[in-house]
């Protein structure tokens, strides 16, 4: 066994995600949230993802209560650290957030610890000299529903230790991951690389009237045969995340994505966790047998 005893820095959702798949597979983690109010929304995210994977792996509930009893959750964070292998940071795309959260780390982390962010778009050297140990430091990059789409991508940085990788190559078939090594720093790793382009994509159709959300999506779902478009592919991310990346992007039809999405957070519509977003859910309608035919 590599890593062990994990910390998670950010419930969100794809936080709580790795959180629980990582207690699923037998690890000791703790999920470390800002305020009592985001462990809250954790530990609802948390009891999603329990029904899901259960269903998706057909597990037992006495592996369901194993994994509870693996799982902790705390403000704390010199608690959290205490004797931690492993922190995997999912805090929102903001370099000062992630500068702040590691400046504080490498006062109280033992030097042990190995740091990694989940980060989907900034560069493992942007972030690795905040941490204090850069040698001990890579990108480490999940997809969404992380125990279907299960790859995770490992980036190391210029700084990082050449033996660490190999690590990660470990502990993510431990929980249950498929390895995938990112050879040279890339903004989006492989996934987004492509992923972000074609959102950007639909994105620009929308922000400058061109075509309807749905309808973009049906255009793309009935031309290649896909189960979703880009828009029921946001509300999958969710839109502060969606928001987060076109707000970073100093482009005009970026910023003009980034104020129609911010709109919606406002209004409670930040994709499948509200129940809304470009859809309703939880049976939106991209998925109705009659989508494609009207």
């Amino acid at each position: 066994m590599t890593y062990q005893k994990i910390v998670v820095a950010g419930g969100g959702t794809l936080g709580s995600q790795i959180a629980y798949m990582s207690a699923y597979s037998g690890k000791d983690v703790t999920i470390w949230g800002r305020s009592a109010g985001s462990l809250d929304r954790a530990k609802a995210r948390v009891a999603r993802w329990e029904v899901e994977v259960q269903n998706y792996f057909k597990s037992s509930d006495e592996l369901k209560n194993d994994t509870q009893k693996n799982l902790h959750y705390t403000t704390d964070l010199e608690s959290a650290l205490k004797d931690a292998d492993l922190v995997i940071e999912v805090l929102p795309e903001s370099v000062p957030t992630k500068e702040a959260f590691y400046e504080e780390f490498a006062k109280i982390a033992d030097q042990k610890t190995i740091i990694v962010t989940n980060s989907s778009t900034l560069l493992p050297s942007v972030l690795a000299d905040f941490t204090g140990r850069p040698e001990k430091f890579l990108g480490y990059h999940f997809a969404n529903s992380i125990w279907r789409g299960n790859t995770a991508e490992i980036m190391p940085g210029k700084k990082t230790d050449p033996s660490l990788p190999a690590t990660f190559v470990d502990f993510s078939r431990e929980i249950k991951m498929v390895p995938i090594m990112v050879k040279k720093e890339q903004p989006g790793y492989i996934l987004n690389s492509m992923l972000v382009p074609f959102l950007n994509s639909g994105s620009y159709l929308w922000v400058n009237e061109i075509a309807e959300p749905h309808d973009i999506d049906k255009t793309w779902m009935i031309a290649t045969g896909s189960p979703m478009g880009p828009f029921a592919i946001m509300d999958l991310v969710g839109m502060n995340t969606v928001y987060e990346i076109n707000h970073a992007n100093p482009s005009e039809t970026s910023q003009k994505v980034a104020e129609k999405i911010k709109a919606m957070i406002d209004a409670g519509k930040i994709g499948v966790e509200s129940g809304e977003g470009f859809y309703n859910y939880p049976n939106p309608a991209y998925q109705a047998n009659d989508f494609l035919k009207e």
